[in-house]
């Protein structure tokens, strides 16, 4: 690895083969892929620094260890210079119905767009949980099959090698198998599997399941009826793939294994995954795959800068970008900044969907679409949590946030009638829906939170102190058990990132003003999440504390909306949580009048400036995204590789016979 360098002066004027804009998944992944194939590029990230050190890392489980709120930044200090949204710059309207914003986003949508990411060396994928489930083929054509949302140019039989190959570069821990025979979308018999390729397996053996998912398995083939979108579903419990450590795969790459000495991807440090439930926002043994490994790999024509916030695309002749302006910063707590410049062949945004979509308004760019800053996603996530019938002792807060769920329920023609949901199996109690151990110890001690105790299963009237609070915050947490569902949300185009003048950060730079709600279609998926997840709870004799109603004050969750389908279904108080996967704002399409990166997401006005990552799908189906974009940074980058190449073949000129004769 070229190393972090610390006077970004010296880039100043100079000339790359590529400038990489973004240090996260995406940057990481196309600078290593580029500089293994000897082109001269520079990588500019915004953030700090230093947690690819010993030190550093270590410093960062301190700060998560010291965190009040286990929150996904948690364990990353506060930078002034580039903040990160955070999911605690949202609060509930005091007595009423609504939410507050602070912090890096300005938010003027109906609803909360409550999705989070950060801005440091190796982004988003430096707290993210690892999840990498394939999109379906169906996912793809979600207009065609299902009269909703937007079709991708590009079709699943062209993700499924650079799916591979990113599992590979990933080094995925999974059971294909099981992949194959549980993601087929049972209404439509003859369309090819997530994996088509049956003899593929996956280059790590799967996680182990959980307790908490033998619990589950304890009701298999048990049938289920949703009965908004007229559906019944038999459960199966399903394994996660997973971007961790486990044991090497032997029938990996046709038997010959996944090895450490020669995989590309491997760690050249941390252990395998021995079941820390940090995983959000830290692994401590460094099981879980982040961008530091495909930095660690980086060429020696990779130059790799910090501490470096690009403020402009630069437009050159004739439609094409020449460079970037970017401002480097000393101290993160008061920026000072200087400006430079650096020119390159070929731009490349790799930054988040929303810092994508605001660096191309900043600086003018790809506007003739309309589409530019539209169509923000993520995936709604409805929370329900209940309590294993009494004496049940299921081992929450072991292991990755889940290892298993259920897929039925993204597939078949209620997808017409209601957004698909994914159900995952919650490993870590009620530590995302009411903020457990923690809360309970509160409860008891009547330091706050329920004072009754009814939402946190508590016995009303009981104080708790010594032997007594030990023995219930026993009892009772231990029995924690919930599911986190994952709703489909469709491109449209009225969820906007704009920018707005007169809000700035610290470095001058606009900050991204959002414009989000929910439309019906994906309220009809959260109902019948609902009301599917009590019917599982039912099944399995556990005691449903699901609550998204006000609280005593009368203050609603900021997440919260009133909702039925139809008059034929009763009025629910329902609520979500951003799951952090942003996408859409630069959606990928075929026709330039209507989207703004084509298949290999290069813009279609500016044919040398690339804007890849999540940003670019113009659907998100059901499954974590970080997959689906890594494949998609693979294929851009054998696109870029194949331009750049093209740009400098070397010119024969031939001299005309008579200037011979002369």
């Amino acid at each position: 690895m070229t190393g972090t360098v610390t006077a970004p002066g010296h880039l100043d004027g100079r000339r790359y083969d590529v400038i990489i804009v973004g240090a996260g998944m995406s940057g990481s992944l196309m600078a290593e892929r580029l500089g293994a194939k000897g082109w001269r590029v520079l990588v500019l990230e915004g953030g700090n620094g230093g947690t690819q050190t010993w030190p550093g890392y270590l410093d960062s489980l301190d700060t998560f260890h010291a965190a009040a709120v286990k929150v996904p930044n948690s364990a990353y200090r506060h930078n002034n210079a580039v903040p990160s949204p955070d999911v605690l710059d949202l609060s509930p309207v005091p007595h009423g119905d609504g939410y507050r914003a602070g912090g890096y986003f300005v938010q003027r949508g109906r609803l909360p767009y409550g999705t989070d990411y950060l801005r440091v060396l190796g982004g988003s994928a430096m707290h993210w949980l690892g999840a990498v489930p394939r999109m379906h083929p169906t996912d793809f054509q979600t207009a065609t099959l299902y009269d909703y949302g937007r079709d991708w140019p590009i079709d699943a039989s062209v993700m499924q090698p650079y799916y591979a190959e990113a599992e590979h570069v990933l080094g995925v821990a999974g059971d294909a198998d099981e992949q194959r025979e549980w993601l087929r979308d049972p209404s439509r018999p003859n369309d090819p599997s997530v994996i088509a390729d049956r003899h593929y397996s996956y280059p790590m053996q799967k996680i182990p399941p959980s307790h908490i998912d033998e619990l589950y398995r304890g009701i298999d083939d048990t049938e289920i009826y949703d009965d908004v979108g007229d559906q019944s579903v038999r459960l199966h419990v399903t394994a996660l793939p997973q971007a961790r450590s486990s044991t090497p795969n032997p029938e990996y790459d046709g038997e010959a294994g996944y090895r450490p000495e020669g995989a590309v991807g491997l760690p050249d440090y941390g252990e395998r995954c021995v079941g820390n439930a940090s995983c959000v926002p830290i692994c401590p043994v460094q099981a879980k795959w982040t961008p530091l490994r495909a930095q660690a790999r980086f060429g020696r024509s990779v130059t790799l800068a910090t501490r470096c916030v690009v403020s402009r695309v630069l437009l050159g002749e004739g439609g094409r970008v020449r460079g970037v302006e970017y401002r480097a910063y000393g101290d993160p707590a008061t920026p000072v900044s200087d400006v430079y410049t650096a020119e390159a062949d070929i731009v490349v945004l790799a930054g988040h969907a929303i810092e994508n979509a605001r660096l191309m308004l900043t600086s003018g760019l790809a506007a003739n679409s309309g589409q530019l800053g539209r169509n923000l996603m993520d995936h709604p996530t409805t929370l329900a949590w209940a309590l294993a019938h009494s004496g049940n002792q299921v081992g929450p807060f072991r292991g990755p946030g889940h290892t298993s769920g259920y897929e039925s329920f993204r597939f078949g023609e209620a997808r017409r009638r209601r957004s698909p949901f994914r159900i995952e199996i919650g490993n870590w109690g009620w530590g995302w829906p009411m903020g457990a151990p923690f809360s309970n110890v509160a409860a008891m001690l009547r330091l706050g939170g329920d004072p009754n105790g009814d939402v946190l299963g508590l016995d009303p009237g009981m104080d708790r102190f010594g032997p007594a609070l030990r023995n219930s915050l026993g009892e009772t947490i231990g029995r924690q058990i919930s599911l986190q569902i994952a709703v489909e949300q469709p491109a449209d185009p009225s969820n906007t990132v704009t920018i707005d003048p007169r809000n700035r950060d610290a470095m001058g730079n606009p900050r991204p003003v959002i414009t989000y709600d929910l439309d019906d279609h994906v309220k009809r998926g959260i109902y019948a999440a609902r009301r599917v997840s009590a019917r599982i709870f039912a099944a399995l004799r556990a005691e449903d504390h699901t609550y998204h109603g006000p609280a005593p004050d009368g203050t609603y969750p900021l997440d919260h909306f009133a909702f039925a389908p139809d008059t034929s279904f009763d009025v629910l108080d329902l609520g979500y949580r951003g799951a952090g996967h942003g996408a859409g704002t630069h959606i990928m399409g075929g026709d330039p009048s209507n989207s703004v990166v084509d298949i290999y997401q290069r813009t279609h006005e500016h044919r040398n400036l690339y804007a890849v990552g999540c940003g670019s799908m113009p659907s998100v189906g059901t499954s974590n995204p970080s997959l689906t974009m890594a494949a998609l940074t693979l294929r851009s980058a054998d696109e870029v590789h194949r331009q750049l190449t093209g740009l400098h073949r070397p010119v024969n000129v031939r001299t005309h016979p008579t200037e011979v004769n002369a």
